[in-house]
């Protein structure tokens, strides 16, 4: 009995390197199992690596799309504008003496003109439309209002074309510097302030007329404030200054139309200057003509009218 207890304890000290070694294998295996999950280790397999990975674009078995195939969208087309009232056309008027007109759209900026458009007149009581507006857009810049005497002042120069008035806000903005602002403000391109300085001898085209009344439309002139205020002052004109360009027009449609005319006598030269500005809906206008002084303020302000009426379309 004591020889086969030495023997199974023998037995048993024999089996253990085999259990040993089958425990190594395992953990062996184990490990490199666990290797080929770990992500960034050299074992790592690819297939689980990316298993599950959103970034990983599946293949496309359709064919490539053709990019001429594709359908294309048509350019939305531009909406045509209607044409002006006004047709662009050579006059040959029995007018004496010198003539002259533009015609700007406002929704385009296009000018259209007389080959003379760019020549130069005085403007007589014309400018008082932007002395106001330049008085009432720096007023207004230096965040002070005007008194409603000033008001009434600036009414009686636009309505009624008061000489004293006008002359005294031209004090005002500084005389020739206000005019050397219209050019630079109003972008004109042929005009000058007077040699004397005085606001009746300022030199404007009928072309710079006409950017003249773009500049008041727009607010550029008398700043946003005030910018309807004149224009409503300008469709009110009366008596003597209400005569030219609008007068062409229908009666109903007159009354929309802002206007400020400049005449005068001009000894010197011994001729009448007769200018008229106008803001339509869509347009602004110059005429300005020129003729000698003993035939009267009426044939100028006829005039303004006639070569209006000339340029209409028909049916206008």
């Amino acid at each position: 009995m004591a020889g086969n207890r030495r023997a199974d304890r023998t037995g048993r000290r024999d089996n253990q390197p085999l259990k040993l070694a089958a425990f190594a294998a395992v953990m062996i295996g184990l490990v490199l199992v666990s290797l080929r999950l770990l992500p960034g280790s050299p074992l790592e397999s690819a297939a689980a690596s990316h298993w599950g990975d959103p970034s990983t674009p599946e293949r496309s078995t359709e064919s490539p799309t053709d990019r001429s195939s594709r359908p294309t969208s048509s350019p939305t087309p531009t909406p045509s504008l209607d044409p002006l009232p006004f047709a662009d056309k050579d006059l040959d008027l029995d007018i004496k003496g010198w003539y002259a007109w533009s015609v700007l759209d406002k929704r385009t900026g296009e000018i259209i003109g007389s080959d003379n458009m760019a020549e130069t007149s005085t403007t007589a009581s014309l400018i008082k439309s932007w002395i106001v507006a330049d008085y009432l857009r720096r007023t207004a810049d230096a965040g002070q209002t005007p008194s409603d005497a000033k008001l009434a002042d600036a009414t009686r120069i636009i309505r009624d074309s008061d000489n004293t008035r006008a002359e005294q806000f031209y004090n005002t903005v500084g005389r020739s510097a206000s005019i050397k602002r219209l050019i630079s403000i109003c972008e004109l391109t042929d005009s000058s302030a007077a040699a004397d300085g005085g606001w009746s001898r300022t030199n404007l085209s009928p072309r710079d007329t006409a950017r003249l009344g773009a500049c008041i439309a727009d607010g550029r002139a008398a700043g946003p404030k005030w910018t309807k205020w004149l224009l409503n002052e300008m469709k009110l004109v009366r008596g003597a200054g209400d005569f030219g360009i609008r007068k062409a027009f229908p009666a109903a449609e007159q009354k929309t139309i802002a206007i400020k005319n400049g005449w005068i006598d001009r000894t010197r030269e011994q001729e009448m200057h007769i200018n008229c500005l106008a803001i339509g809906d869509t347009w602004t206008m110059g005429v300005m003509v020129r003729y000698p002084i003993n035939l009267g303020y009426d044939y100028g302000m006829k005039n303004c009218q006639k070569i209006t009426e000339a340029l209409l379309r028909d049916g206008t």
